[in-house]
């Protein structure tokens, strides 16, 4: 039988089940929908290396009853057009009795009224866009919340950078102009006028254009609503074309690819995180060491979001049973999951999210993530 590559990927998380567990029991899966190539491939291996190291810890002690947790990972690209076919797998398959993903709270919208509709809880766990649990009831997430993140990111930019006349660059999907429309209105609140608004396509090239307006309108700093791939290269050229001003970032910027695709340019950016490997919380430090001990590399949050993710599946299955519905009524009902980005987890039934994320403060410095010390930035004019 001929298998193309999406295929073969979406079949490697389940071949990878150890023989015994094969042959002995069938594996209680989740579906994953998200990116493993394209512009967003990054994310995907990170989800797949949180994936792998929890279910690890939860197999190897003998998953739920003797069953193990396994994924089918498809690729979507984080395309709406391809998330919505890879809902229409999803939902008639039957062995599949939850969706994890898609990476982009876009191509999981496009999406959710399939999985509504299918009555499969679709697990957003990236998912930021306010309106993404608002699709039906089987929507839920454990990610940040942009009416929560943007207020902070403005917080930040403002109180503690010291911004007075920000411009912002944000991704032109709904989720960017969103998130922009939330700082602003933030911003606004906190006394400070925003200088100057751009939106870009994913993947542009040339901010050249787009800089030379930024430099024109007066802006004292640069705040990006985007990720990593675009961001990496809005940095480079700013400081090409001579912009020095303050730069802040989204938490969607938090990846070892801002630190490889920025080089020494994104030195001196600032950015938000839910999660940071030197917190001392003893939740953290056991992540880090485990993820260290098999990746040889620190964790970043995304990473963590789908370790915690992980462990959350296998305690609905293990507290309310490994299906459909049981996935969709246990999320109403689970209390204090251990997480490591939130201690201990629980859902609000009326927004179905995790309330209260608490943020680190985060610098780059010397080609690495680092926790701010509060130093204030230089301050320098256009």
């Amino acid at each position: 039988m001929f298998l193309t590559r999406r295929s073969m990927l979406a079949m490697s998380a389940v071949a990878a089940l150890p023989w015994p567990a094969r042959a002995e029991a069938e594996p209680i899966l989740a579906g994953v929908s998200g990116p493993l190539t394209g512009p967003n491939a990054q994310y995907g291996a990170q989800w797949k290396r949180g994936f792998d190291l929890a279910l690890e810890g939860i197999n190897g002690k003998g998953g739920i009853d003797g069953r193990p947790i396994a994924y089918q990972f498809e690729d979507s690209q984080s395309d709406p057009r391809q998330s919505v076919t890879i809902a229409q797998k999803f939902v008639n398959d039957p062995r599949i009795v939850i969706e994890l993903g898609d990476f982009s709270s876009p191509a999981s919208m496009a999406a959710s009224p399939i999985y509504q509709r299918g009555k499969l809880v679709q697990f957003g766990f990236t998912n930021s866009h306010p309106d993404f649990t608002k699709g039906g009831d089987y929507m839920w997430s454990n990610a940040n919340n942009q009416a929560e993140e943007q207020p902070k990111l403005a917080e930040y930019s403002v109180k503690e950078l010291g911004m007075k006349h920000p411009a912002v660059l944000h991704l032109n999907t709904d989720w960017g102009r969103t998130s922009k429309d939330i700082f602003v209105k933030a911003a606004a609140g906190l006394g400070v006028e925003v200088a100057a608004v751009e939106g870009f396509l994913a993947n542009e090239q040339d901010f050249r254009p787009t800089l030379v307006r930024v430099r024109d309108s007066g802006a004292d700093g640069l705040v990006l609503i985007a990720y990593y791939a675009d961001s990496a290269q809005i940095v480079r050229q700013a400081r090409d074309f001579g912009l020095k001003q303050t730069i802040s970032a989204a938490s969607s910027n938090y990846s070892p690819k801002f630190l490889e695709l920025g080089g020494a340019a994104v030195n001196g950016v600032f950015l938000m995180s839910s999660f940071f490997p030197d917190e001392p919380r003893p939740e953290v430090q056991q992540f880090v060491s485990q993820y260290r001990a098999k990746y040889s590399a620190d964790p970043d949050q995304f990473n963590a979001i789908a370790y915690d993710t992980m462990v959350l599946f296998a305690a609905l299955c293990k507290q309310f049973g490994p299906t459909r519905e049981a996935m969709h009524d246990g999320l109403a009902k689970i209390k204090d999951v251990p997480s490591v980005i939130y201690g201990k987890a629980s859902f609000d039934v009326a927004t179905r999210r995790v309330p209260n994320p608490v943020y680190k403060y985060l610098l780059v410095k010397d080609g690495a993530f680092t926790l701010w010390d509060g130093t204030p930035p230089a301050r320098a004019s256009l």
